[in-house]
């Protein structure tokens, strides 16, 4: 009899890489799917803003399924929730029995997902949960475990931290307050290397703007032109 079958809650982040190494590392259940939630307007993933194409390349690269959550823009809490409903019925009649979160610390975040999955069937898991952030971070690090931020909170942050790599470099210069694993919501990223790839992902950080209290590193697949500054274009 095999392993019960898990989804995994997937924000193209590394703390939802690195939960995903730690319960395959566990081997308490088999991880068959991602499952994320994709702007439609925009085609990107929601608040990490990271473009459904690298959303697909990561999921090449981790060797498993991708289940996609369709939600319009702008989008009410009545929406998300109606879709996530659906998405965990997809689930519970694929023979999935767990959903894996990547959560560290809030409590409020698990609560609201425990109350949710409440009377689906499903089991949520969350195989990072109460770590010590800064151990934690330095662990993904040592391990190989790279990502470039997406999105960082100026309020929290300086707005030159956008499109920085999460290395050891990076966690030197954090200012004092600021959680290593962006927890509080002052950074998301986007994990392109790590154990749990098959392979390094090719990608690259492009233009980097300010929009609704946010900045935003917009990260492309490599040889996008976009992504390559007018020097670089024109010895083309």
């Amino acid at each position: 009899m095999g392993l019960p079958k898990a989804w995994m809650s997937w924000s193209t982040g590394k703390d939802s890489a690195w939960a995903l190494d730690k319960i395959r590392t566990e081997g308490r259940v088999e991880v068959t799917a991602l499952l994320t939630t994709v702007n439609q307007a925009f085609a990107r993933v929601a608040m990490h803003a990271v473009r459904e194409q690298l959303l697909e390349t990561q999921a090449e690269a981790l060797g498993l399924a991708l289940v996609k959550i369709p939600l319009p823009w702008p989008c009410p809490n009545v929406a998300y929730e109606e879709a996530m409903e659906r998405a965990l019925a997809q689930a519970r009649a694929a023979g999935v029995s767990h959903v894996v979160f990547g959560d560290l610390f809030l409590q409020e975040i698990r609560k609201y997902r425990e109350e949710k999955m409440a009377g689906t069937g499903l089991t949520p898991l969350f195989p990072i949960w109460g770590l010590d952030t800064w151990e934690l971070a330095r662990e993904m690090v040592g391990a190989g475990l790279r990502a470039f931020l997406t999105c960082v909170d100026p309020r929290r942050m300086d707005r030159s931290f956008a499109g920085r790599i999460f290395d050891s470099s990076l966690l030197s210069a954090l200012p004092s307050g600021v959680d290593p694993c962006g927890e509080n919501g002052e950074f998301h990223t986007f994990a392109y290397a790590g154990p749990m790839f098959r392979h390094e992902i090719d990608a690259r950080v492009g233009q980097i703007e300010e929009r609704d209290g946010f900045v935003f590193a917009d990260v492309l697949p490599a040889g996008n032109a976009a992504s390559e500054s007018p020097r670089e274009r024109q010895s083309k």
